[in-house]
């Protein structure tokens, strides 16, 4: 048996144990020793981040050839059209190489827990909320490719890692469970 931790990663934490001084790490959250994530998000997404204590589990969940499937929501600026839709489908070409294709679809605002810092507001930009998922990792991926697409991504949410989910967990809790 392998022991696997599902993680909320806040917003400004870094997925790794150790870090510069100023830096918040997972070192303030969890508490299990011997575990590594098993991917990561950037200081500047939140939600779901696995670890474990076994190399074989984190090789599975993490390596670009297992090509997990990742589910993400993403607030980004303005009004996403079908065109950025559609082009986030096919796969967006970027300086690293062409994405894979993605699923990709206009959700309503979700019921998420307030980002602290909040997210900038501006009377006269909308935003709006997609659901994507990936089957791949680059770094900032999908920072990247809604960018491409013309509309830059303002709130980053990862919601499931294959079939791993996020869940009821709050921002800093993370919940044990143990896996064949």
């Amino acid at each position: 048996m392998s022991s696997l931790i599902l993680f909320n990663k806040p917003y400004g934490v870094l997925s790794q144990f150790s870090g510069d001084s100023h830096d918040q790490t997972l070192a303030s959250y969890i508490t299990t020793t011997n575990v590594y994530p098993a991917g990561r998000l950037d200081k500047d997404s939140e939600g779901l981040l696995l670890l474990t204590d076994s190399g074989a589990l984190q090789h599975q969940i993490s390596h670009p050839k297992r090509k997990m499937v990742k589910t993400y929501l993403v607030q980004v600026e303005g009004d996403i059209n079908e065109e950025a839709l559609i082009n986030l489908r096919k796969g967006v070409i970027l300086k690293d190489g062409l994405t894979r294709p993605a699923r990709a679809k206009l959700v309503k605002e979700p019921a998420l827990w307030p980002r602290i810092p909040p997210i900038r507001k501006r009377q006269n930009i909308p935003t709006s909320w997609i659901e994507l998922e990936i089957a791949e990792g680059k770094n900032r991926q999908v920072r990247r490719m809604t960018a491409a697409v013309g509309f830059p991504t303002l709130r980053l949410v990862r919601q499931r890692i294959g079939r791993w989910a996020l869940d009821a967990l709050q921002p800093g809790e993370s919940h044990l469970i143990q896996v064949d």
